[in-house]
């Protein structure tokens, strides 16, 4: 029964207000209230046909607009808001209880509470035109005060003693009816006062987490701080210790003994170098963090930079037999560029082919474009060696993560390489892209904007495309 009443109240609902799900409630209530009002109603005027001696009339017309409440729904369903079928309701109500208390027993009319529904009605739906509201139900008092006056007393259509059932009956149908009402802004109340009370909750956990997070920042400029100091610290005894052993080496070469030895002082310079290599990432990535990095630009011969960086590069590419390859046009010319941030991007990308490549081919390739928005430098490092599965694709530019997880038991890192890459392309308003097949290789594409189209430098036009 329940599911049918449902059913039934919704299907007077139209779209256009089932969309606004905040005004859904109030819309199936006033649905609900105008289906069971005109049958309360209906009961009182049943009383009345039945004390009445004669159909008079008015108590046809009274009955006419009662029956018309069940048009209300139909109006609302045919509408696209609240406000005409709810403005017809209440000023039809309002019409009701003033020409039934005219006709049938005056300040004794069963019709007269209905007023007093009309008003909490008007108030309740159409809370934003109350001055209309109010407007429209007075001009219909004063029509109402108008006859009185032209035509005397109040009509007596039939004896004020019959009037004690109706009465009843209409006091107890008003009763059902605002109790119904005041049930639903009861509920309504309730979930306003939740919903308010989550609000506040609500903004007591942003201010909790905007907190948390300006301590986190707090605590991230900190470790900043502390990492830079501190790798400065390690770097200083670093290079003493790099500095001496290659002195050491240099005297034990000069003796011509001592191979042994100078194998020692050749693992402590590798290691050496290795761990100022790792020192000189934390800075960087430090550096980063606190924007204490700026870019600068001059006119760099490209040939010339990414020869310097392939012949560094080399030696790397040879621990592991594998073949370095520069493909370069010679009228690639001078650019506006970053070369230090430029030089230690590609020495990370070759390295990092370097270390996951065995007998294979690593290439370094350089190109210019020219398009809409200007010239572009693209540099592209590309390898067959190991690979990486799609889903390592997804965090190998986040800080000290690897592809895989074994990684740094196989091959060693602290996953910085990538991470300072990205971070110094983003500097020089460039992008980073990867492409990777497990098992056949890997390709690093930079691009990065040019910040100065400068003319070819002579002196570098005859270079050399193709190194190895």
């Amino acid at each position: 029964m329940y599911g049918r009443i449902n059913d039934l109240v919704e299907w007077f609902i139209p779209d256009a207000i089932r969309a606004n799900e905040a005004d859904l409630p109030m819309v199936r209530n006033f649905v609900l209230l105008h289906l069971l009002g005109p049958l309360m109603g209906h009961a009182v005027t049943g009383f009345l046909w039945l004390t009445l001696k004669d159909n008079h009339w008015q108590f046809w017309f009274l009955e006419g607009i009662v029956a018309s409440f069940f048009l209300i729904p139909l109006i609302l369903r045919h509408s696209r808001s609240l406000y005409w079928p709810a403005m017809i309701s209440v000023q039809s109500l309002v019409a009701v209880s003033l020409f039934g208390s005219f006709y049938f027993g005056g300040i004794s009319s069963p019709l007269l509470p209905w007023f007093l529904i009309a008003m909490v009605l008007g108030f309740f739906y159409l809370a934003e035109s109350t001055s209309t509201v109010l407007a429209l139900i007075g001009v219909q008092l004063m029509l109402f005060f108008g006859f009185r006056i032209w035509l005397g007393d109040f009509p007596r259509l039939m004896n004020p003693a019959d009037l004690v059932a109706p009465n009843a009956l209409s006091i107890l149908a008003a009763t059902t009816y605002m109790t119904l009402l005041c049930l639903f802004y009861e509920g309504v109340m309730r979930v306003s006062l939740r919903m308010e009370q989550e609000a506040i909750d609500q903004r007591c956990r942003v201010a909790m987490l905007r907190e948390a997070m300006h301590a986190a920042e707090q605590a991230s400029r900190h470790k900043s701080i502390f990492l830079a100091k501190m790798s400065h610290e390690l770097r200083t005894p670093l290079n003493a210790v790099i500095g001496y052993t290659e002195m050491l080496r240099e005297i034990w070469e000069e003796r011509g003994d001592g191979e042994r030895k100078a194998k020692d002082l050749d693992r402590i310079h590798a290691a050496g170098r290795h761990l100022l290599a790792l020192v000189n990432d934390v800075i960087d990535l430090s550096s980063i963090e606190s924007d204490k990095i700026e870019l600068n630009v001059e006119p760099v011969a490209v040939i010339d930079l990414v020869e310097e960086v392939v012949s560094t590069a080399s030696p790397l590419a040879r621990k592991r037999e594998n073949r370095l390859v520069l493909n370069v046009p010679e009228d690639i010319g001078v650019c506006g560029l970053d070369a230090l941030k430029i030089r230690q991007c590609l020495l990370n990308l070759l390295g990092n082919s370097a270390k996951f490549t065995t007998k294979g081919m690593i290439m370094l390739t350089v190109l210019r474009n020219t398009e809409a928005d200007g010239d572009w430098l693209s540099f592209e490092v590309t390898d067959n060696g190991v690979g990486m599965r799609p889903d390592a694709l997804e965090r190998i530019f986040e800080t000290f993560s690897q592809a895989e997880n074994d990684t740094v038991s196989r091959f060693g890192g602290t996953g910085l390489g990538l991470t300072l890459t990205r971070r110094f392309v983003e500097m020089m308003d460039g992008t980073i892209m990867v492409r990777s097949e497990y098992g056949v290789g890997s390709g690093f594409t930079i691009r990065i904007p040019v910040a100065a189209a400068l003319p070819v430098d002579p002196a570098h036009a005859a270079q050399p495309s193709v190194a190895a």
